[in-house]
Formats: structure tokens, C-alpha cells, sequence
């Protein structure tokens, strides 16, 4: 891997790790659903004056059901239970419990694709529930029943990415990566607002808030697509896919530098067999997989 491109995956990792902390930033002061309508409707913006710019057409009237569908299962959704789960437990558990997102993908991919679940993805499936256990049980966190529904929205938001995955897969795989990502943003956006509630005030943004709200969907959605779509084309999608090892490291230091979150013994265990299980999940030992892509 040449050197840029190392800097790009280690930048994409530090930018999505951030996400969480951004989340944690904003939420308490306008709620998940706005959080969420923001951080998408920004993104979509941003992202159709980067389609006009690049020149590349959305065709809505032609891919409207794709752009509906994985705006739902890919962004609304997923974005929605991470920002609700922000309200309860910290920016590392969030970015940890985000690596789960392969597990799901090796699940869906057995029932939906005919994809072998080889004794490596069980063993790592297995690991990673103990992971989790690890984490809730013996973590900095009291648990209590907000924890543990937050723990479980993080866990179905890695399933929301799987299920879209294979959709992808199955219905999407002809359309651009770039359409489908600015079609779902806009769609996004379009899906959240009937369940908006009333505004908050216009006290509730600090600057505090309007910087979280602004890095989570100029930083972490828009350019982190554009970096993300870069390192597909210059090394390929599964050497890309490892910036998952790297999202938690970020997720949990961010956490502690800036929202000063306690990082326990069970908070680094829990989390180390959460990547080793998305590790074998993902059967990264088969490095000849890894030196063939891209």
C-alpha cells in the first residue's frame, strides 16, 4: 500500500471515529431526530454540489426505489439508533459495538446470498458476543435498562449497514457507488422529516453543537465518502474494509480526550475480541485475498 493511500484509510478511520464523539456533542441539546435530519440534509447538500461539480447523473426518476430503499436500511436508520444511543452510553462503547457490522454481513450473506459460514466467521461470531458481554458487564458504564436498549440500537444499526449490503448485492450492484450515496442521502433526509418533532431552540445551538453538527455531516458523511470512494479505486474494497479495525481505536481516544470518558480494563478487553471476532469474520488471515484486491 503506498504511503498516501495509508494516510487516507488512517484519515478515514480518525474522521468516522469522530463521528461518535460529534454525536455525543450534539444530541443531548437537539435530540436524535434532528441530529439525524441535520447530519443527512447537510451531507446531501454537499454532496449534490459535489455530483454537479464531478458531472455524474442520480437518474431519480429511474432510481428512486434504490435511493429510498438503502436511504432507509444504509442512512436514516442506522444514523437515527447511534444518535439515540448517544443519549445513554459513551462515544467509545458506540464506536466499538460498530465493528459488529461484518458479523451481520456474514450472517445475511449465509441466508440471503448462499455464503458458507466457514468455522473461522462461527468462532469469530462467537468471540464477539463475549465481546460484547465483556463490554456491558464489566464496563465503566452502570448498566441499567437505557444502557442495555442502547447497546442493542448500536448492534441492529450494524445490522441496518448488512441488510443493505445485500440488498446492494442483489438489486443496486449496476448503479455508481457515488449515485447511490448522494440518491440515499437525499432520500435520507426526505424519510426522517415526518417524524421531526418540534424544533429545538435556537439556544440549544452552542457552538459547541453547531461545530458537532457541521463535522458529523461535512466531515464524517460528505468528505469521508469522497476519501472512502478514493481508497476503493486506488486499493480496492477489502483492503479498504480494514479502516473497521481502525474506527474503535479512534472512537474510544476521541472519547477520552475530549469528553473525558473512563476507559477501563473491560472497555480495552472487550473491545480488542470485538476486532479480533471481526478479524475472523472477515477471514483477514487469508492474506493472499488481501495482496489480490484492488
Amino acid at each position: 500500500m503506498r504511503p498516501a493511500d495509508l494516510t487516507r484509510l488512517v484519515l478515514l478511520a480518525a474522521i468516522w471515529g469522530g463521528s461518535f464523539l460529534f454525536v455525543r456533542m450534539a444530541v443531548g441539546a437537539i435530540g436524535p431526530l434532528w441530529l439525524t435530519e441535520l447530519r443527512v440534509g447537510i451531507a446531501a447538500v454537499a454532496m449534490l454540489i459535489y455530483a454537479r461539480a464531478a458531472g455524474f447523473e442520480l437518474n431519480p426518476t429511474r432510481n428512486w426505489r434504490p435511493y429510498l430503499v438503502l436511504g432507509v436500511l444504509n442512512t436514516a436508520l442506522p444514523w437515527a439508533l447511534y444518535a439515540w444511543s448517544g443519549k445513554y452510553i459513551g462515544a467509545s462503547y458506540m464506536a466499538i459495538l460498530n465493528a459488529a457490522a461484518p458479523w451481520f454481513a456474514a450472517i445475511c450473506g449465509a441466508i440471503w446470498l448462499g455464503e458458507k459460514l466457514s468455522w473461522r466467521k462461527l468462532l469469530g461470531l462467537a468471540l464477539g458476543m463475549c465481546g460484547v458481554a465483556l463490554l456491558v458487564g464489566l464496563g465503566p458504564i452502570a448498566v441499567s435498562a437505557e444502557v442495555l436498549l442502547a447497546v442493542l440500537a448500536c448492534i441492529c444499526a450494524t445490522a441496518c449497514y448488512a441488510l443493505a449490503g445485500v440488498y446492494v448485492k442483489m438489486r443496486a450492484g449496476k448503479l455508481a457507488p457515488r449515485a447511490l450515496t448522494v440518491g440515499s442521502l437525499v432520500a435520507a433526509s426526505v424519510v426522517v422529516m415526518p417524524f421531526l418533532p418540534a424544533p429545538p431552540p435556537a439556544a440549544a445551538f452552542t457552538w459547541q453543537v453547531t461545530l458537532a453538527v457541521l463535522g458529523i455531516s461535512l466531515m464524517c458523511s460528505a468528505a469521508a465518502y469522497l476519501i472512502y470512494f478514493r481508497l476503493i479505486a486506488n486499493i480496492g474494497p477489502t483492503r479498504t474494509f480494514t479502516v473497521t479495525f481502525l474506527i474503535p481505536v479512534f472512537g474510544t481516544l476521541w472519547g477520552a480526550l475530549f469528553l473525558h470518558e473512563p476507559v477501563g480494563v473491560s472497555t480495552l478487553a472487550g473491545g480488542a475480541l470485538i476486532i479480533i471476532a471481526t478479524a475472523l469474520v472477515l477471514e483477514m488471515g487469508k492474506w493472499g485475498t488481501l495482496k489480490r484486491a484492488g
